[in-house]
């Protein structure tokens, strides 16, 4: 079970290197293709944790399955609103601080996602490959937009890219941690914790985005893709029941 562990946050942190092949695409056309993995990203996580997270949690009869999926939600909340915060405020820090506040966050979102794929094949081979899966999905248009940010805040292509690589490598520090500390406490807790974390990202940072296309066609497309997200964890389901 640690090797598919490990396969998986490895690959999950792979996705840290993406952004340099969408960087030199058009503007209109990079808009598009990331619109189309935001929708697919959303249906991910939500599917994730509908289909396969909060069934696996209620099943296991831990008490206090919804308290642990509130505390997921605030605790991505607080992650996002005090530590992950993307813009500076009221216009007087530096680019670079900005860009430094985005690894630091970085670093604890992807120490987590490496805890919960940890949790999750603990729990199930089904759990740990749907929600690895989400993540993946999820790793996409977030590092794209990580790479971005870096590029921004004054790194170089080489540098940012190095940077987000060293953030993503925590997911694989998590992941050991929760395997090798499995009996110091439940870790099945982690599994609403992380239905929790899926819905809020979906909710509050992803499908915001989809909301703001007007055009029926584009948002046709896009409500397509988020269908096909959880079509994919439903079809991960069935298969490996």
């Amino acid at each position: 079970m640690l090797l598919w562990i490990l396969l998986s946050v490895i690959i999950v942190s792979l996705m840290s290197l993406v952004g340099i092949l969408f960087i030199s695409l058009k503007e209109k056309t990079f808009e598009k293709i990331l619109m189309i993995l935001i929708s697919l990203a959303s249906g991910a996580m939500l599917g994730g944790a509908f289909l396969h997270l909060m069934p696996e949690a209620v099943e296991s009869g831990i008490s206090g399955v919804w308290i642990y999926l509130l505390l997921g939600i605030l605790i991505f909340f607080i992650l996002e609103k005090f530590v992950h915060w993307r813009h500076c405020h009221l216009g007087k820090c530096k680019v670079h601080s900005f860009a430094y506040i985005n690894l630091v966050g970085d670093s604890i979102h992807n120490f987590i996602d490496g805890l919960v794929i940890a949790a999750s094949y603990l729990v199930s081979f089904e759990v740990g490959i749907a929600t690895t899966v989400a993540v993946f999905f999820h790793e996409i248009p977030q590092e794209i937009g990580d790479f971005g940010v870096l590029l921004y805040g004054g790194f170089t292509k080489a540098k940012a890219l190095f940077y987000n690589f060293l953030t993503a490598l925590t997911a694989v520090a998590g992941a050991l941690i929760g395997y090798f500390l499995r009996d110091s406490f439940n870790i099945q807790y982690l599994i609403p914790f992380a239905a929790g974390g899926f819905i809020y990202i979906a909710g509050s940072d992803l499908i915001p985005e989809l909301k703001k296309t007007t055009e029926p066609s584009k948002s046709a497309v896009e409500f397509s893709f988020l269908v096909l997200g959880i079509v994919i964890m439903l079809l991960l389901k069935i298969f490996f029941e």
